[in-house]
């Protein structure tokens, strides 16, 4: 039980990715305050699923793209458990298109939620960490960010940005006691790749080292041991989660 004793903040930690790592956390002890965009019965059902760990599990809502109601949360929880030990950026969204076709809000939502929300987050627990003396990062970037992909340049642009940011806050805070590590997935088995036809899902298999699309587990194993002191002396690291997609 790795996690004993810990509190993490997990963004968009109701479905996909998110939800994988929240159950993984719960089941190696740690309590959790999970940020969701809205209260839906999905989410709440999410929660009490969570809850039947044992742990202290508690949803809140918040536009992580706003900056004012990330600092407000981030009281919030504060207040409600006293302390912060790990913090997982996961939440994001896609907006994707030729960049031709782009709209003006498809750029600018995509790097508001996920590089802007990725830096809010951080800024609003970092104190926290500093006076604690420790804290741990990890943030969700992708393996697009590391090699660009057609129809993706905002996408693509907010995670090569989160790379930036996770070495960045790695050197800023190290001597402090704090880590930062980017998890960057490939094609994992969500909702969002549930969109994709399945002739898509094939080609996408055979270009792969290992043959399968991901599942959320994959990844929620090792944001478990970055965000546990297993890896105590990593930090600024950007780790693939792809089946050598690329290599």
């Amino acid at each position: 039980m790795i996690l004993e004793g810990k509190v993490a903040v997990i963004t968009g930690g109701t479905r996909g990715i998110g939800q994988a790592i929240a159950g993984k956390f719960a089941e190696n002890r740690a309590d959790l305050a999970i940020i969701a965009t809205r209260v839906t019965d999905e989410a709440k059902s999410v929660v009490m699923e969570l809850e039947q760990t044992g742990r202290t599990v508690r949803l809140y809502t918040c536009d992580i793209s706003d900056a004012e109601q990330v600092a407000s949360v981030a009281e919030e929880i504060m207040a409600d458990f006293g302390k912060v030990d790990i913090l997982v950026n996961n939440a994001g969204i896609t907006r994707d298109n030729l960049l031709p076709s782009l709209g003006i809000m498809d750029i600018d939502d995509v790097i508001n939620v996920n590089l802007k929300g990725t830096m809010y987050m951080t800024r609003a627990f970092i104190r926290n960490f500093i006076r604690q003396r420790s804290g741990n990062i990890v943030n969700i970037s992708s393996v697009v960010g590391l090699m660009g992909n057609k129809g993706q340049t905002n996408y693509a642009a907010s995670k090569a940005g989160i790379v930036g940011f996770t070495k960045s806050v790695a050197k800023e805070y190290g001597r402090r006691n704090i880590r930062c590590n980017a998890i960057a997935p490939g094609y994992i088995e969500t909702q969002m790749t549930e969109k994709l036809p399945e002739n898509i899902q094939e080609e996408l298999k055979k270009s792969l080292a290992i043959a399968r699309l991901g599942k959320p587990e994959d990844v929620a194993n090792l944001a478990l041991f970055l965000g546990s002191d297993n890896s105590s002396y990593i930090t600024g690291e950007v780790i693939k989660v792809d089946g050598g997609m690329y290599v």
